[in-house]
């Protein structure tokens, strides 16, 4: 008895399972790692960014959306931005100015609804940096050539939006990551204090 009893225990030593509690393996986290810039561009290749309706800011660039500014106005029916070969490639419905006296002059309105025809251009080159673990605040830079904008962004815990507080280069301060989360009264543009709301949030599908 004592000697098939021993080789019962010895069996269940060698053996990794069927004797008393089976191992277990801790839950594997498959949750992207937003840490640095590959990883977040890793993390949305192939993914198409949307903003429209309500996630449009009155400020988009610091410029109000219900003033002529020209080329550089910033009423919008629809933001959408796809992201590949660590680039942008956006596609943007202006709306549509009324009631405008004038270029730089207040007293016109954007009507989001009424939609004109799309401009499409792509990105030069997008960098990221100062990034803080998960996301939850870094600068970007994105070159189009023409232009460059830079600015401050977050991706939400659920990984569902991306907001990015953006800026023409070189026109705002205050607007690192150090300064404040996105959205934060830090920003002040051409030496003035930024009271207006310039984050433009995009849902993330794909």
């Amino acid at each position: 008895m004592k000697k098939t009893l021993s080789s019962a225990m010895l069996l269940c030593a060698l053996s990794l399972t069927g004797c008393g509690d089976e191992a277990t393996q801790d839950p594997v986290d498959n949750a992207p790692k937003l840490d640095s810039q590959s990883n977040i561009l890793a993390f949305l290749e192939g993914k198409t960014l949307v903003m429209e309706g309500d996630n449009i800011p009155s400020h988009p660039l610091s410029l109000d959306e219900d003033i002529n500014w020209g080329s550089a106005s910033q009423c919008f029916q629809k933001v959408s931005i796809g992201v590949g070969g660590n680039n942008f490639h956006v596609t943007s419905t202006p709306g549509t100015i009324l009631n405008s006296t004038g270029v730089g002059q207040a007293g016109s309105t954007c009507d989001h609804a009424a939609a004109q025809n799309a401009l499409v251009f792509d990105s030069k080159a997008v960098t990221l940096s100062n990034i803080t673990a998960g996301g939850s605040c870094f600068e970007i830079l994105v070159d189009y050539g023409s232009f460059k904008q830079e600015g401050r962004v977050s991706i939400s815990s659920d990984l569902k939006k991306i907001s990015m507080e953006l800026y023409f280069e070189a026109k705002a301060t205050g607007w690192h990551c150090a300064d404040g989360a996105v959205g934060a009264k830090t920003v002040s543009v051409s030496g003035q204090a930024f009271t207006g709301n310039a984050v433009q949030v995009y849902t993330i599908s794909g």
